[in-house]
């Protein structure tokens, strides 16, 4: 999609949300992804019983590791997500930020919007990120997924409906701006339109099928259409 057609989906929008590992950095650059459940999973291994997940051991997504814990041992869910997000903070201390993500963030208060991030990272971990980039002064307000509580996290549109809240906004004054099917998903659930970020090869056909009002391969043509 070209900064004509940008401009033109995002010219009444009033509120930007934006996921945040994709659109703002690779959380799991410098800490990979799998490095990261492994560790979930060593720190989880002494109180697991011999009727839990063997798959569990070589889950390379931490997100859906915490998720799949907390369905089949919600005993352990705080205690999980409490390592994660202790991970996360590492991992985001080596993220490597996605091209145009900064400014485009600067682009939406210069043009006198509002930016949320909207993720199913943890909140402290997004925290660190943002004010170890001077970006934390952009954003008008955070929502990682509720600590202990992996359902609260997309496709679910539940921290979406929150930041509507919060921004006292009306679906039709927002945009969100993702990654992921699951972020359309939400997206649509909380009436708010998406715009599919497609970092990826394969991405934009997804993200397009999954509902995307636009899609695009390109944060800095983000930037350059709010401009």
């Amino acid at each position: 999609m070209n900064t004509t057609q940008l401009t033109d989906v995002l010219r009444p929008v009033k509120h930007v949300f934006l996921d945040f590992d994709g659109p703002v950095c690779s959380v799991f650059a410098g800490l990979p992804a799998p490095d990261v459940a492994r560790g979930l999973y060593d720190s989880l291994s002494p109180a697991l019983a011999p009727g839990d997940p063997e798959g569990w051991a070589t889950e390379t997504d931490p997100l859906a590791l915490l998720r799949s814990v907390a369905d089949v041992r919600p005993d352990l869910a705080v205690r999980a997500d409490e390592t994660l997000v202790r991970l996360e903070v590492e991992a985001v201390a080596l993220a490597e930020q996605t091209p145009g993500g900064g400014p485009a963030i600067r682009a939406c208060v210069e043009s006198g919007r509002s930016v949320w991030i909207v993720s199913n990272n943890s909140g402290d971990a997004i925290r660190a990120y943002l004010a170890d980039h001077g970006l934390d002064d952009a954003i008008a307000g955070v929502f990682g997924r509720v600590p202990g509580d992996p359902t609260s996290m997309k496709p679910n549109p539940h921290l979406l409906l929150h930041a509507l809240s919060a921004a006292s906004a009306a679906p039709g004054e927002c945009i969100f701006v993702g990654d992921a099917a699951r972020d359309v998903q939400a997206g649509t659930a909380a009436d708010v339109a998406t715009i599919g970020y497609a970092n990826k090869p394969g991405k934009a056909a997804v993200l397009a099928a999954a509902g995307a009002v636009a899609v695009t391969d390109s944060m800095g043509a983000i930037a350059d259409a709010l401009r």
